[in-house]
């Protein structure tokens, strides 16, 4: 029986659609399933495709040029714009006051990795930019960074050289950050169980987060007041949702509606704010509302329709039009105050209270589907590919262009954050833009191991690989010893929130699994997510600069 047919499609040197096809099913599958294995706890992930990859390739398979420029092109496109969606939310707000700190200790671990760089290229002398730029990315568990660098070069042979550079330090990267915690912990004497702790006590003492309070109006200079008198007279935000008066009776009140001494009021409040509430109004009671409201109850809306994207949640006149309160709206887990002002995204989940009757109406006006919300919003994603492919194309000076990487980043960071204003849907589902990311940079992965696999053991596997190994592990360790002395000695950081910070400073998930695991503790993926945005960003852009400055 003839099998040459199937070897045409499973055997090395062959460049057809279906062999092509083939090949990167089999990376893609079995990268994924390899990264899944854990070693002393630790998994080296998606990255493992990059690892099959280049074994393929040291066996003879190859796929066309062409093809194999725009998969990864493609592949890198996807994955950099999902990125940029992700992290655009957070982006601008990680520099409030809370993530300043954090951010700032981030920024000069990437400013140490750069000086590390740069001093072994003018020092050395005989190691060219493009494979440092690769040991970089590698060292730093950054691959939006080694594909920016690549994007920006241009030139195969410094591709494949950044690749090997890569795969060459990337293990030890990430056996670098997790030593560099153990070291932190080892000279601080640090005690996991104290630390857990004191972090619990840092949250019950939390002055930003929402309280739910029930207070007995006892302050007769109030008497026959009206709510927006009582808002002017205590300067602060809160929401009253129900009232009690004399006569039993549950009320969803408004700004016009006066309190009298001896009612008993339901208050969405943050916590820095409930002692001037309890004095102007009144001491906190014990209240069991549900059995005091009887036809009032509180549901969560889900904000599906398009159409109030950016709207503010004053202008849908909850009382006037279907008598009910707003008293939280949670985003993304988090819960914010429901005030006027603020602006509600797609995906936004309203907590109101009022007869059963009008809430239902109000839902049905939202949308309140979740089917809805789990349609994705292709014309968003196209749309910002799109214009990220023309700003990555603009001349910024100097010859520098943001490129395939940076402009999709930068695009898809502001199409998160300010598309509403465009009327735009940037709300992706959890599920969708995981396959988006994970679809992205295993194309990515792939293509660059089957296009470095035919020189990598001549390359790596000898006295120049040996020094990128070496090289690898300085500009991982160092800057990170340096980093976490400072937060720990100078700032007094807590152990859990650096563990957090250097796997967010160096964007790498298995040292974030390997801290949350170790700890219990959702610490480190706080400080993680803080730092992730602005590190992310400067991550691609170092890489890319350095490329443009020196190669």
């Amino acid at each position: 029986m003839d099998f040459t047919w199937l070897t045409n499609i499973i055997g090395p040197g062959n460049t057809s659609l279906a062999s092509t096809l083939a090949l990167y099913s089999f990376v893609i599958a079995a990268g994924v399933y390899l990264g899944k294995l854990k070693i002393a706890g630790v998994s080296l992930g998606v990255t493992f495709v990059l690892f099959v990859g280049i074994l393929m390739g040291h066996f003879g398979y190859i796929v066309d040029g062409e093809v194999l420029h725009f998969i990864r092109e493609f592949g890198l496109i996807l994955f950099i714009f999902s990125i940029g969606l992700q992290v655009g939310p957070g982006f601008f707000s990680s520099f409030k006051k809370g993530g300043m700190r954090l951010n700032g200790l981030a920024v000069l671990g990437i400013a140490l990795n750069v000086a590390i760089v740069l001093a072994i290229y003018f020092i050395d002398g005989n190691t060219n930019i493009a494979a440092l730029v690769g040991v970089m990315s590698g060292a730093v568990t950054n691959t939006p960074g080694l594909a920016a660098a690549q994007q920006a070069a241009g030139n195969p042979d410094a591709i494949n050289t950044m690749s090997m550079g890569y795969a060459a330090a990337y293990p030890l990267g990430v056996c670098g950050i997790i030593g560099a915690m153990f070291l932190i912990k080892a000279i601080f004497k640090v005690k996991t169980d104290e630390e857990i702790k004191d972090l619990e006590r840092q949250n019950d003492n939390s002055q930003l987060k929402p309280d739910i309070i029930s207070v007995e109006v006892t302050n007769p200079l109030i008497n026959g007041k009206t709510l927006r008198q009582i808002h002017d007279i205590i300067q602060c935000d809160f929401v009253i949702s129900r009232l009690i008066g004399d006569d039993g009776k549950v009320v969803i009140p408004v700004s016009s509606t006066q309190v009298h001494t001896g009612d008993k009021i339901y208050v969405v409040i943050s916590t820095q704010d409930v002692e001037r509430f309890e004095t102007v109004v009144g001491p906190q009671v014990d209240m069991d509302w549900e059995a005091a409201q009887r036809e009032v109850v509180s549901r969560r809306i889900v904000i599906t329709k398009s159409e109030y994207n950016g709207v503010a949640l004053g202008a849908l006149r909850l009382h006037t039009a279907y008598k009910v309160n707003a008293t939280r709206v949670n985003r993304s887990g988090v819960d914010l105050l429901a005030s006027p002002g603020l602006r509600l995204q797609m995906g936004d989940r309203i907590t109101v209270v009022g007869d059963l009757n009008d809430i239902s109406r109000l839902g049905e006006k939202l949308g309140n589907s979740m089917k809805r919300l789990n349609e994705p919003n292709m014309i968003t994603i196209f749309i910002g590919i799109l214009f990220g492919i023309i700003v990555g194309s603009i001349n910024v000076g100097f010859g520098m262009k943001l490129g395939l990487a940076g402009g999709p980043l930068v695009v898809a960071i502001l199409l998160s954050r300010f598309g509403y204003k465009f009327k735009l849907v940037t709300y992706t589902s959890s599920s969708a833009s995981l396959l988006m990311r994970e679809l992205g940079i295993c194309l990515f992965l792939a293509s660059v191991g089957i296009s470095s696999g035919a020189g990598f053991a001549e390359t790596v596997f000898n006295i120049t690989g040996m020094w990128w190994v070496i090289w690898g592990f300085i500009i991982t360790f160092l800057p990170l010893a340096i980093v976490g002395c400072i937060a720990r000695g100078v700032y007094k950081i807590n152990f859990l929130t650096i563990m957090g910070l250097f796997s967010g400073g160096y964007t790498d998930p298995p040292a974030l699994a390997y801290a949350n695991g170790s700890t219990g503790s959702d610490a480190p993926a706080v400080a993680y997510s803080t730092v992730y945005p602005l590190t992310m960003f400067l991550r691609v852009v170092a890489a890319q600069g350095l490329i443009l400055c020196l190669m």
